[in-house]
């Protein structure tokens, strides 16, 4: 209780909080600006606050922590994460060593930026802003061109074989079925 017309004490940073800039949380008294997760950071509100005796935390922070472990006890979208909650205070079981991979000799800044994938048509690297998947190969995009035509391709209009990209109607008639009605030629010969 405040003495002599103070506000409370802020529980995280300890400093007066008046009325005008007050958030309380499990019977304590915060700033706006203090009023976030003790592990991740994130500005809390009422709805994305969990409480644990004196301290804050998102949901999704406060379920890594404190909730239940072990197969079967996904939070939601945090299951997708590979987060292993390090920064909290959880040591990771069952932790795997990484398999290295087949391009050792690519630089952090190639690894960091997307530069180690190489796009099939030019041997360049593809980087994420210019990044097209295509028959499960990164191209750029102003190489995702039929091998045939030269025809530019989208992910409605793509056909792959042998590592090489296709629009349909050059795969059709180079790789498709070959009979009557398939896309062959027949030649009429006209009667006089």
């Amino acid at each position: 209780m405040p003495i002599l017309g103070g506000g409370a004490k802020c529980g995280a940073c300890e400093k007066t909080v008046y009325h005008a800039e007050e958030i309380q949380c499990n019977g304590r008294s915060f700033h706006k600006t203090c009023f976030y997760c003790m592990a991740c950071r994130k500005g809390l509100d009422s709805t994305t606050v969990a409480a644990h005796e004196s301290e804050i935390y998102c949901k999704t922070c406060y379920g890594k922590k404190y909730g239940p472990k072990g197969i079967g006890y996904g939070q939601g979208a945090g299951t997708l994460s590979t987060d292993t909650g390090e920064h909290l205070g959880i040591v990771p079981q069952d932790v795997k060593p990484q398999c290295p991979t087949a391009n050792t000799g690519s630089s952090k800044f190639a690894s960091k930026f997307g530069g180690s994938e190489k796009c099939p048509r030019c041997g360049k690297s593809v980087y994420a802003a210019e990044k097209v998947m295509g028959g499960g190969l990164p191209w750029h995009k102003t190489c995702f061109r039929c091998a045939l035509c030269g025809k530019s391709l989208e992910s409605t209009n793509v056909t792959d074989k042998d590592g090489e990209i296709y629009c349909k109607m050059c795969y059709a008639k180079n790789f498709g079925p070959k009979r009557m009605g398939y896309g062959a030629t027949v030649n009429l010969e006209s009667k006089q």
